[in-house]
This record gives structure tokens, C-alpha cells and sequence, in this order.
């Protein structure tokens, strides 16, 4: 019956591809929105008539032009969609636009279809939910919870499977920690990525519009459709969005034991703890970090001049109508007054210092991985303390956007309560696809079912392990590997791990002079029996990433042709013979992360 049926991606398309109208499955999503008699999750919602125009609209079932074909989505409302008014919250602000968002627009043209506007703490200024001038949204597994903000509403109609996705917001945290309270999936991309064409801004140089769904499939599928180029916004970047591979050998930078916060909260303690521990056990190294730069950035987003931005959206209104603002965004908002320019330019010196060792400390690590949310927070604990209890939700998530990192907030596997687990993984920008790869495996491998519905995880699918027909396999050797120094001029030009591999044995492996960072050089070995086989990893390029890659590779390594131990013919990293004589042979170790191990035990003896 179409009231059993999940709102997963893959079910839903499964249902058009046996029959199932998007008109039905329309009605079907405002039957469960009804149903749900949450009053606080919409501000504005589609009537039955307008759904079914917009799925009657959409045409046959045709998934390979729109990939996101029948899918509901609800819209932050602080998000344009064209004839349907913008509040961000206060009533007093709304407007009506005539056109969508150019996000919005781009869901729509993949087929996807716009249900209403889901409330949010007012001019997102928030993570817990409550803020609201209406009804807050209620939790959707507890409701004693806050639902999470400044996308509540985003949040909780995903976590009760009234939609499939759903679009927030991201500047502290706001596109993760409902994800965290509501058992779901929260999508922050890189910053760029998504054009903030028709979105009420926050603090516009450091935000994006973010993605919530019920898996991470799902999450990316709606990602890959969405981030695109928008000249018509000037904070817009090109960033590639390939579809997630398989996972390779990961370094994973966490909190150090010394500088873990979780406030009393033994249960997101030991949650996290069990997360790196199936981390570990899966092959990936694991660094402790002493966490306090990062900390002292966060602290920056809101004691410091960047809520100035805030003030630079609502200042009007603030002083016009400061009756129409809840005194808590005034108490918060209004600290930009205290700052001066001076003060502006000193906390941008601080804030480069701080950025400054944050590099360093994560230099060579793939990725971080941190607890979503410190603890669990009730509306009790936001009636006693309403700004510290908010500010606690944004430990792990407000340094992430002033450092121009991507990250993906992923069902792990339930506390010792039985509330779901959530970890936010934490990757450069433009490793969105990263992310995506070793997360949709932790939610896979270690979560239950998604949101409050109970519904069964579709089965994942292989991750794609072969190159498209716009990309070009590539076997790196050395830096260039994952977790190494290099690495990022592979993945910041969407390429994609596939597999580990190795080479015939015909080539003889040196240890390049010079540096750093340190260089392997890999040589066709011409004496027969001289040679060794060296471990490799594979990964795919776009063409057109091909030519600026190949063009940063500095004598005297060159890319030429390898054999791979089954035969396989790929490009990758030789070196000219004219570097050995000043080079040392590592041959015997097989590969480069055996020999830097080697390097590190001796450095260490």
C-alpha cells in the first residue's frame, strides 16, 4: 500500500517504475503531512491542487534526465521558491518572489517537487529550533528534544518520512545538528558549491544552503544535481560533484581524549568512542588532535565581529520594528554594535594565526571525524539556559564553514539510551564525494533504520570502482595517495579513489632527493628478474581536470604508462633515470606508505 511505501529515492522510483503516478505519491505526502499534526514544521504549504499540477508536470517516469524525478522536498524559509512567500522566520520581513532560488530551480529541473516552506529559528539564527514566532517543530524521536536548528522544520520533515529531502541552511552547524537530534543524514557542502542565489543570508561569506535526507545516497544524489555554477552570484565556485567510489585507506584526524566535550553526556561519549573504534578496525589510521584551535575559531563565529554580517541583513528591521525581533536574536544580533572596524581587522589576524595551525596540525589527514552534537539537548535545558544550551550544540560544527571545509553529518550506530548516534565527517573543500564514499558505509554498516518511520535502509549499492567514460585512471604512487600530502590535487579536481592496487613486477622504486614534501620515483626496470612489484592506488580524473593536473607535475617525475600486476595498462607517476643516481632505492618495501612507516618507527626508536 502506498502508505507503507518509504520515501527513500530508490523506493519511490522503484514504485514510478511499477506503476506508482508522482500525482498519487503527491497526495500521499500531503496525506502523511496532515497526518503528522505538527503545525510547527511548515510556514507555508502547497495545496493538493498545486502538487499534482507540479507532478503532472513532470511527464513519463524518466530517471536519466531527472534523476531526482517525483522526489518531495520541503524548502528552509529562508529559501525562495517562486510565488510562495520568504519569512526567514519573521512574519514582519516576508516578501514574495517571483522566481525560485537557483538551487530550488535546479531540484525542480531533476525532477524533483517542492511541498511548502519549513519553519526555522528566526533569520537562522540558531541550533536548537525553538526560536520560532509560531509553534517549534516537535522532535521527531523525542519529544522532549529540541528538533534542532536553525533548520527544524527541514530537519523534522525528513526524520518523520513526510518527504524524501529536504533544504536548510549552514553557517554554525544548522545543516547537521538536526540531523543529529532527528536520526537523519545532514548534507553541508562545500562552500560554492550550491548558489546562494535567492537565500536570505545569515552571515553570507561563510554559509551554504545544505541537504537533509534519510540516507546518504540520497543526500549526494540531491547534491549532485544542485551544485553547479552561478555567475549571477559572486561567492559561487566550480567544484566538482563525481558519484562516491570505494573507500580507500583513510587518515582520520579526532579530538584528542584531553580535549573531547561532551558535558556530562556518557552516552555521546561512548557512542563516538565505538564509531572510531569500527573506524579503526576497518584499516583507517586514527590521529588525536588537540582540538582547542579549532574550538578558539568557533568561539570567534558569535563572540566575535562575524555576527556583524548578521546585523548587516536585519539591521533595519531591528531598528525600525525591533518589536517583530525575538529578544533572543536581538540579545545576539545585536553584539555587532559593540564592534568596530579596528576590532574587524584584529579578529581577522587572530582568526588567520588560528587557520594557520589548524593546517598544520591536520596536514596529511584525509578527513576529521567528530561527534555531531556534544550531547543530546531537551526543551527543558533550552528554558533553563537558552544561550549556553544553544551554544553547546555548535562544539563540533561552527569552526567548519570559517575554515572552508565540507561535511557530512552520518547515522552511526544508537547510543546505550537507544537515540540515535551521529558523527559529522570533516574533509577539505571540494571533498564532498569523499565524504559521501566512507559515510553511506559507517550509516550502512552501523545505523538502524533512518528518522522516527522504522522504514528498512534500502540496500547499498557497489560504489562505482571503474572510471566513467569522461575519466581517466590515473595510479598514483606516493604523496599523491590518499591521506598524503598531494592528494588534495587529485581530489580537488573530482577525482575518485577505485581500488588498491599493485605493479607488474618490472619497475625498481627510489626515494627522490629534495623535498619536501618527500617523492617516490617509480622506474621501468630493464634487466629482467631485477624488478619488484610497488603498491599503487587507482583513481579516476575528469578529462578535463587532465591537462591542469599534468601540468603540475614537476621533473623529474613525468606520467607515462604502468602495467598493473593483471595487466591492465593505466597512466601514472614514472620517473626519469636520470634522478637515480642521487636517489635511495626502497624497492624492498614495496611501496611507498611501507617505507614512511618504516621512516616514522626508526624516527621513533
Amino acid at each position: 500500500m502506498i502508505q507503507d511505501l518509504p520515501f527513500f529515492l530508490a523506493s519511490l522510483h522503484r514504485a514510478y517504475a511499477d506503476g506508482l503516478t508522482p500525482m498519487e505519491a503527491m497526495r500521499e505526502c500531503r496525506r502523511r503531512i496532515v497526518a503528522a499534526e505538527d503545525p510547527g514544521i511548515f510556514l507555508h504549504l502547497a495545496d493538493e491542487a498545486e502538487l499534482v499540477a507540479m507532478a503532472e508536470a513532470l511527464g513519463p517516469f524518466d530517471p536519466a534526465a531527472k534523476p531526482l524525478y517525483g522526489l518531495p522536498f520541503a524548502v528552509k524559509d529562508n529559501i525562495d521558491v517562486g510565488g510562495w512567500p520568504t519569512t526567514a522566520g519573521c512574519p514582519a520581513f516576508a516578501y514574495v518572489p517571483g522566481e525560485d532560488a537557483f538551487v530550488v530551480a535546479k531540484l525542480r529541473e531533476a525532477g524533483a517537487i517542492p511541498v511548502g516552506k519549513a519553519s526555522l529559528d528566526q533569520f537562522a539564527t540558531g541550533l536548537n529550533g525553538t526560536r520560532t514566532t509560531g509553534p517549534a517543530p516537535i522532535n521527531a524521536i523525542n519529544p522532549e528534544l529540541v528538533p534542532g536548528g536553525s533548520s527544524g522544520g527541514s530537519g523534522v520533515a525528513v526524520g518523520k518520512g513526510l518527504v524524501t529531502f529536504s533544504l536548510g541552511t549552514d553557517t554554525a552547524g544548522s545543516g547537521r545538528v538536526p540531523a543529529a537530534m532527528n536520526g537523519i543524514v545532514g548534507l553541508k557542502p562545500t562552500l560554492g558549491s550550491f548558489s546562494a542565489t535567492g537565500v536570505v543570508p545569515a552571515c553570507r561569506s561563510c554559509e551554504t544552503i545544505s541537504v537533509f535526507a534519510l540516507t546518504v545516497d540520497d543526500a549526494h544524489a540531491v547534491f549532485r544535481a544542485a551544485a553547479s555554477y552561478d555567475a549571477g552570484d559572486s561567492y559561487s565556485r566550480r567544484i566538482a560533484a563525481p558519484v562516491p567510489g570505494p573507500v580507500p585507506q583513510l587518515a582520520i584526524g579526532v579530538p584528542d581524549k584531553a580535549t573531547r566535550k561532551f558535558f556530562g553526556d556518557t552516552a555521546q561519549e561512548e557512542n563516538f568512542d565505538a564509531a572510531l573504534a569500527y573506524l579503526a578496525a576497518q584499516g583507517h589510521r586514527i590521529a588525536e588532535l588537540d582540538f582547542t584551535p579549532l574550538y578558539d575559531i568557533a568561539i570567534m563565529l558569535y563572540e566575535g565581529p562575524w555576527v556583524a554580517e548578521r546585523h548587516a541583513v536585519i539591521e533595519e528591521i531591528m531598528r525600525d520594528r525591533p518589536d517583530e525581533v525575538l529578544p533572543v536574536i536581538h540579545e545576539i544580533v545585536g553584539k555587532a554594535l559593540q564592534f568596530s572596524a579596528t576590532d574587524a581587522f584584529r579578529a581577522q589576524y587572530r582568526f588567520r594565526d588560528l587557520k594557520r595551525m589548524a593546517e598544520e596540525m591536520t596536514e596529511g589527514l584525509d578527513m576529521l571525524c567528530v561527534p555531531t552534537i556534544p550531547g543530546l539537548c531537551t526543551l527543558a535545558d533550552i528554558e533553563a539556559e537558552p544561550v549556553a544550551a544553544n551554544s553547546r550544540l555548535g562544539t563540533y560544527t561552527n569552526f567548519v564553514n570559517l575554515l572552508d571545509m565540507a561535511a557530512l553529518a552520518v547515522p552511526v550506530m544508537p547510543r546505550p539510551d537507544g537515540h540515535p548516534g551521529n558523527v559529522t565527517l570533516i574533509a577539505p573543500a571540494g571533498k564532498d564525494a569523499l565524504l559521501a564514499s566512507l559515510g553511506r558505509v559507517l550509516q550502512a554498516q552501523l545505523a538502524g533504520a533512518p528518522g522516527a518511520m522504522g522504514w528498512e535502509m534500502p540496500p547499498l549499492a557497489e560504489a562505482a570502482p571503474e572510471a566513467a567514460e569522461d575519466e581517466i585512471v590515473v595510479a598514483a604512487v606516493g604523496a599523491h595517495m590518499s591521506g598524503l600530502p598531494l592528494n588534495h590535487e587529485l581530489t580537488s579536481r573530482g577525482g575518485r579513489f577505485l581500488e588498491a592496487a599493485e605493479t607488474a613486477p618490472d619497475y625498481r622504486f627510489y626515494a627522490l632527493a629534495g623535498g619536501p614534501p618527500k617523492r617516490p620515483g617509480l622506474v621501468r626496470c630493464d634487466q629482467n628478474g631485477q624488478g619488484h612489484s610497488i603498491a599503487v592506488e587507482l583513481w579516476a580524473i575528469p578529462e578535463s581536470q587532465m591537462g591542469s593536473f599534468m601540468k603540475g607535475v614537476p621533473s623529474p617525475l613525468t606520467i607515462g604508462t604502468l602495467t598493473i600486476s593483471d595487466g591492465r595498462k593505466v597512466l601514472g607517476f614514472l620517473c626519469e633515470s636520470a634522478a637515480v643516481p642521487d636517489a635511495t632505492e626502497i624497492s624492498q618495501f614495496g611501496g611507498w606508505r611501507a617505507f614512511l612507516e618504516n621512516q616514522t618507527a626508526k624516527a621513533a626508536s
